[in-house]
């Protein structure tokens, strides 16, 4: 979808001046280009229809239409079309429904400009992008929470070796955000095997969703942090 060798954005976000320098810093970039602005979540979703960009960059608390929602309608009826969102919120549980809900990023508003750009990139790629901050959260979080259940950390260290070298492969890849297809041209696979493999990992893991393997993914050290 990229025009001119150019990654095409739509930013949505409901402030304009926020529009503005977003705009500004992305165009400032040679790969990059601002194709589409929304003011809230039903403009987003017609934006993208209309122009299929590469990437959305979306704020997750919008009007009309709630940001989430934005995400699962674009997951189901654009999965071409990453969504990166853009938010102020920092706390797990909104970084985890946005994955859960088909989002390939996400990064915080208070994130330098650098790393904006480097998750566009990401992103673009096919890649999954959380900013450290948050990630260091999740990882908290998921170690806290097992300390809390009377799992102390090694048991999950030890969960890992559960897995085979070709599992411990695939779920590298899915926490990456790659789709069965992909993993399977990468491995040398069939797409059956690979559904097969996910179907082990989730089993043995006890873990289904997106968010929860990047979690786990992310607690484990298979894919970075940035």
């Amino acid at each position: 979808m990229e025009y001119n060798g150019k990654i095409r954005i739509v930013i949505a976000d409901d402030h304009s001046v926020v529009r503005a320098g977003l705009r500004y810093l992305i165009n400032a970039e040679s790969d990059m280009q601002v194709v589409g602005e929304a003011g809230d979540g039903d403009e987003a979703l017609k934006l993208t229809r209309e122009l299929r960009p590469d990437i959305l960059l979306l704020d997750i608390s919008m009007p009309f239409c709630n940001g989430f929602t934005v995400v699962e309608r674009i997951a189901a009826e654009m999965p071409l079309v990453k969504v990166l969102v853009l938010s102020m919120h920092e706390d797990c549980e909104y970084v985890e429904k946005a994955l859960a809900a088909g989002a390939a990023g996400y990064i915080i508003k208070r994130a330098a400009d650098n790393d904006l750009i480097t998750a566009i990139r990401v992103v673009s790629q096919g890649g999954v992008f959380i900013h450290p901050l948050v990630a260091r959260f999740l990882v908290d979080a998921l170690q806290k929470g097992a300390k809390g259940k009377g799992h102390p950390d090694k048991n999950s260290e030890k969960r890992n070796t559960h897995l085979t070298s070709r599992e411990t492969e695939v779920l590298r890849l899915v926490a990456l955000g790659y789709t069965n297809q992909e993993i399977a041209e990468a491995l040398g696979l069939s797409v059956k095997t690979v559904e097969s493999h996910k179907g082990n990992i989730s089993r043995k893991l006890n873990l289904t969703s997106r968010a929860e393997l990047v979690r786990y993914a992310l607690q484990q050290g298979l894919i970075p942090r940035d």
